[in-house]
């Protein structure tokens, strides 16, 4: 999408963009000359009226073969060409024109939709007046309106709302995907500013970066003036509206305009992504090249038998050939072009346009397929490109996330840790852990009367009797829960809350609250609080309220130490009633444990470790008491990194660092994501298939490893090979060198290489090419603590491997987009982390067990169809005008032609490409019931198989043995004169052409049946309009004496009628049809015979050793039966 440059100036741009808010001059300078910043239409549409023509064509003859065929016109231009140049003219111009009717509709419904865009209405205060304008004349610094259900019409720092905390929701489903409200605010000083005339008064400043595309990155400041000072106040992206989100359950806002047009950040990611070429498509490339380096060889080899047969006296000239005279190089190199000219019908010119529409409809299907439809979700399957459908059928590895991919992504809080004493959840109580099984865990934290009654429990005197025993843990448990309820980013919505500000009601128990945070654990800790009677209600009055045991406390949030992937860890600065700071950390064991001072480190270990065997997610706790000098520091600190332009996310980086040291450590809490449904079968599938599955997780290695056995990853009985816990590059190169060692002394066995981020680092840089060949030897790999960049080095390492295999990536995150771009295809997972990955994927779904059915059936057909599209093109044409080769040695080299130049204009374009394409689009060669029943046919196509050298050789040589048939059968029906007619009349030249290609379009559609194994009615119809148009074009062109204007030789008036009058010639026909399809028919019969799986099926199902369940597996789907 590209938007409107307007006025903008061309000069580099300052690092920092300056913009007044409401575009009132700076107070401090007497003549102001605005920045000129592009304007805010959008112009998504490629062409204008008055470039379409050029840029389109140019555009189009970018492809080698458009580019091949226009030289083919030039060149029968400039000589005298034995064949007419509209031959080589009106295909080109028709493939030329469809494909520019195509792309100009297509941008036509752009120019349609960015006027809609363009000229819809906003608000903008202009000079103490709220105007109404288009959306297209909104300028950086405008001061915008936009109320509830409404889009945003640029990028705008938010500077009020209705809500009097200066909060609102949006949705930016536009954007990213993602469904769920997200919160957004305005910075304290701003917010009370809620009416046109208080806005007006604003006097402020905003400095913040240069547009770049990052949804979820801003940097900025904003300077109010007030009073006559300056308050500085830094700007996040929460504080930022985005264009193309929607305001949803908030009356209105106001914001200023900052970026507009062509530098929001919509636009900035409307940018296409890198171009992805599949195998095929190069395989087609490289046949393309032997093709022209054919033609290259033959227009040469006649060229120099032309001369040479001149230059024999026993051989002579024949008496209708004029004499050369002298030879030139003129002469011979127009005589080189003229058998060019005749001969370059071996690249068939509608290749490209019928692979594209097949790859478009094909596409559609992956879409439609309703086994690939949740129905929890009420998603479809989504394809957001064609051009690797077929790369789908070639994976050979297969890297998968964890979280949300191959599990739920939907956390339960399950057991914590405390102080060193475990404890578990028991149906919505927290009890502790008993030592022994099988003994009932005592509930040690019920709070109130109305928080057993709203969770529904029985409570009996013997339970309250151990509640009496457990005060004395209490005060631990407590402390724990604190952090747990207040270091998080989670919203609370209200049912009722729509038009009201922000903690307008509050809930006793906070079950009619809704949570919604970044992270499903962080949701999950904070509703596992509310069960035990600690309830989250909100931010109210700049203060996070919390009840506990219905007493309502109240603290300040001073500081966010934000999550990220590198720290692996999130802290909240607070401060309590009593004014006491603290600072509250959670974060995973590696990144807490080493910055704790106090608390039972080894017990706490401990307990994680067991968390991690049990498969569940695992965070330490703890927290910081600040005094009044050390966060005084820490504030200075944070408030200067965070008001900086340049470098912020370093200088945070070590602000953070400082403050988050010298922690008391609290425990551990241990979260359950459980697996998707027919993970452990979809992943034993496609090990079947011969695809090797690499899980890359962040998690912790024994949580990652348990995972693993329980998705069917790895096996019971599979040796494990670990390079962990490494600290230097030759400590890991010796353990791959050992681990190789071990697996050629035992080479039959199974081996699982597990890997952690920490040694990935030494082992990528100074051992990657063991490491890879280590890998490439195990069945299953497992990498574990691995952050994103990391990610895509394992998809790189193995994507760069000799062998060149085929990537795959899946992933459900944002933290998955490195790998699926790296990886030759990108699957997204639609799962609870945003759509990120499915908006960067090449193709998505909802559900891991979908895979099965994208790879093992939507990629099989695809790489079917479309692989023998492309050998059958090129077989086609090869049967088709070698003849005039062959044809070249009867006439003397005279570049005399043996088809009439229709019958070169239209076999690519109408004989024989209608079949072709059905076929591409509709063929299922095997049952789906079948692929996916057996997974090992998937091996039958891997490596590119049917494209393969021999394949291509096979193929082509049929192709030259039809083409023998076809000119040397007609060639002896005619010899010594004999006469087809009762009359005894004879067949002169373009007889004999039109003999040939009658048997040649008859015999390629007829090859094509033998192809075909699914006849759907499409490939039926598309057969019988084929051969009913070649004969109706055919005898209408051949009906009628053209006047010269339009065609300058009518040498075919009346042939095809009078050729077809003879019996003999159908009997001739049919004859060299058998004899031509008889290599054929005999490969067909004996591949069904013994290799085609449906029989096999079918056989198995016989047995009375198959009957039970497989024979009503098989029999049911009524499909495999009855094909053969």
């Amino acid at each position: 999408m590209m938007f409107g440059c307007g006025c903008c100036k061309t000069a580099i741009r300052p690092e920092v963009r300056t913009v007044y808010v409401g575009n009132h001059p700076p107070s401090y300078t007497d003549v102001y000359v605005p920045e000129r910043f592009p304007d805010n239409r959008v112009i998504s549409s490629k062409y204008t009226l008055w470039n379409f023509l050029p840029k389109n064509l140019f555009e189009q003859f970018q492809r080698i073969a458009n580019f091949y065929f226009l030289c083919m016109v030039f060149i029968q231009l400039i000589i005298e060409s034995p064949v007419s140049p509209v031959t080589s003219i009106i295909p080109l111009l028709i493939v030329v024109s469809v494909t520019a009717v195509k792309q100009g509709y297509e941008d036509r419904l752009r120019h349609v939709a960015d006027n809609e865009v363009n000229n819809r209405p906003a608000f903008v205060l202009r000079e103490g007046i709220l105007t109404e304008v288009k959306s297209m004349a909104i300028k950086v610094g405008d001061i915008v309106r936009v109320q509830t259900n409404h889009g945003f019409p640029c990028d705008m720092v938010m500077l009020s709302s209705h809500d009097p905390e200066g909060v609102c929701y949006v949705t930016t489903a536009n954007l990213d995907g993602e469904t769920n409200l997200k919160a957004h605010s305005c910075v304290v000083d701003t917010r009370k500013h809620q009416s046109v005339e208080e806005l007006d008064t604003l006097n402020a400043v905003i400095e913040c970066e240069q547009p770049i595309a990052d949804l979820y990155s801003f940097k900025g400041r904003i300077k109010i003036n007030s009073g006559g000072e300056t308050v500085v106040r830094s700007l996040g992206p929460e504080n930022v509206l985005l264009r193309g989100a929607r305001l949803k359950n908030t009356p209105y806002v106001y914001g200023c305009a900052i970026y507009t047009g062509q530098e929001t950040k919509m636009a900035l990611n409307s940018e296409f992504k890198k171009t992805k070429i599949s195998r095929v498509e190069r395989s087609m490339n490289i046949f393309l090249i032997v093709f022209l380096v054919l033609l290259l060889l033959e227009a040469g080899l006649c060229t120099g038998l032309k001369y040479w047969f001149e230059g024999v006296p026993e051989l002579g000239q024949p008496w209708y050939i004029p004499p050369y005279g002298n030879i030139t190089a003129k002469a011979v190199i127009q005589d080189f072009f003229a058998f060019l000219v005749l001969f370059n019908y071996v690249i068939p010119i509608s290749l490209y346009v019928t692979i594209e529409l097949q790859k478009f409809v094909g596409s559609l299907f992956f879409k439609w397929d309703i086994k690939m439809y949740d129905d929890a979700t009420g998603h479809a399957a989504k394809a957001n490109t064609s051009d690797l459908n077929e790369e789908l059928g070639q994976v050979e590895y297969l890297f998968t996330d964890k979280t949300g991919t191959l599990t739920e992504n939907d956390m339960q809080f399950r057991q914590c840790s405390i102080k060193g004493v475990r404890y578990i959840d028991m149906g919505g109580m927290l009890c502790t852990k008993p030592d022994m099984p099988d003994v009932q865990a005592p509930p040690v934290h019920l709070l109130t009367d109305s928080t057993i009654a709203a969770v529904g429990l029985d409570v009996g005197v013997g339970v309250l009797r151990i509640l009496g025993a457990s005060v004395a843990q209490l005060p631990e448990i407590e402390e724990f829960l604190t952090v747990l309820v207040l270091c998080h980013l989670v919203r609370v919505d209200r049912a009722d809350d729509v038009t009201a500000g922000a903690a307008s009601m509050y809930s006793s128990t906070g079950f009619d609250y809704d949570y919604t945070a970044p992270s499903p654990d962080e949701k999950a800790l904070v509703e596992a609080c509310r069960r035990y009677g600690v309830v989250y209600h909100g931010i109210h009055d700049d203060r996070m309220e919390v009840t506990f045991k219905g007493e309502m406390r109240r603290y300040k949030p001073l500081h966010v130490l934000e999550f990220d992937a590198v720290r692996k860890r999130m802290s909240v600065i607070v401060q309590n009633e009593k004014d006491e700071v603290f600072l509250l950390c959670k974060g995973a064991e590696s990144a807490i444990l080493d910055r704790v001072e106090t608390g039972d480190k080894f017990t706490t270990l401990q307990h994680v470790n067991q968390y991690a065997v049990l498969g569940l997610r695992t965070l330490c706790i703890a927290q910081r008491k600040l005094s009044v000098e050390e966060f005084e520091d820490i504030d200075t600190q944070l408030n200067s990194a965070r008001n900086s332009l340049e470098d912020r996310e370093e200088q945070l980086i070590r602000v953070f660092d400082l403050a988050e040291r010298k922690l008391e450590l609290l425990g551990a809490t241990a979260v359950e994501d459980k697996l998707q449904d027919g993970v452990p079968e979809t992943i034993e599938s496609l090990r079947t298939a011969g695809i090797k599955v690499w899980v890359l997780t962040g998690d912790k290695e024994e949580t990652a490893v348990n995972i693993s056995y329980s998705a069917g990853h790895f096996k019971q009985g599979m040796m494990e090979l670990r390079v962990t816990k490494q600290t230097n590059p030759n400590e890991c190169g010796e353990i791959i060198e050992k681990h190789l060692s071990l697996i050629s002394r035992l080479p039959s066995s199974q081996y699982a290489l597990i890997i952690d981020g920490a040694s990935l680092n030494h082992t990528i840089f100074h051992h990657s090419n063991a490491l890879r060949n280590l890998a490439q030897k195990c069945v299953a790999v497992l990498c574990c603590r691995m952050s994103p960049i990391q990610k895509a080095e394992v998809v790189r390492l193995v994507k760069t491997s000799t062998s060149n295999p085929v990537t795959a990536a899946i992933g459900d995150g944002a933290n998955d987009v490195s790998m699926i771009q790296e990886a030759h295809v990108g699957l997204g997972i639609m799962g609870k982390e945003g759509r990120q990955a499915v908006r960067n994927s090449d193709y998505a779904f909802v559900r891991f067990r979908f895979l099965n059915r994208a790879l093992l059936v939507h990629g099989h057909y695809y790489y079917i169809r479309i692989a023998n599209l492309v050998q059958y093109f090129f077989y086609k044409n090869v049967a088709f005008i070698t003849a005039q080769v062959y044809y070249a040695f009867f006439s003397a080299f005279s570049e005399q032609s043996i088809f009439d130049s229709f019958v070169l204009m239209f076999y690519n374009l109408t004989y024989t490409s209608l079949p072709i394409l059905i076929y591409g689009i509709f063929e299922q060669h095997i049952s789906s019931e079948t692929l996916l029943r057996k997974p090992e046919l998937y091996k039958k196509i891997a490596r590119n198989e049917i494209l393969s050298a021999w394949n291509f050789t096979v193929w082509n040589l049929i192709g030259l043995w039809h083409s023998i048939v076809f000119f040397f059968g007609v060639f002896l029906l005619f010899a010594d004169g004999a006469s087809l007619f009762p009359s005894g009349e004879m067949m002169g030249n373009f007889s004999f052409g039109a003999l040939v290609i009658t048997v040649c379009v008859l015999t390629v559609d007829f090859k094509l049946c033998l192809m075909i194994y699914h006849w759907s009615p499409p490939i039926v119809i598309s057969l019988i309009f084929g051969l009913m148009g070649f004969f109706v074009v055919t005898m209408f062109y051949n009906a009628i004496l053209w006047p010269k204007i339009l065609i300058e030789k009518s040498s075919m008036y009346s042939v095809l009628t009078n050729v077809l009058s003879s019996g003999t010639v159908w009997l001739s026909i049919l004859l060299l049809m058998v004899i031509a399809l008889l290599p054929d028919i005999v490969m067909r019969a004996y591949h069904d015979t013994f290799h085609h799986p449906d029989r096999w099926t079918k056989k198995a199902s016989l047995e009375p050793a198959a009957l039970g369940s497989q024979c009503e597996s098989v029999t049911g789907s009524g499909i495999t039966l009855l094909r053969d």
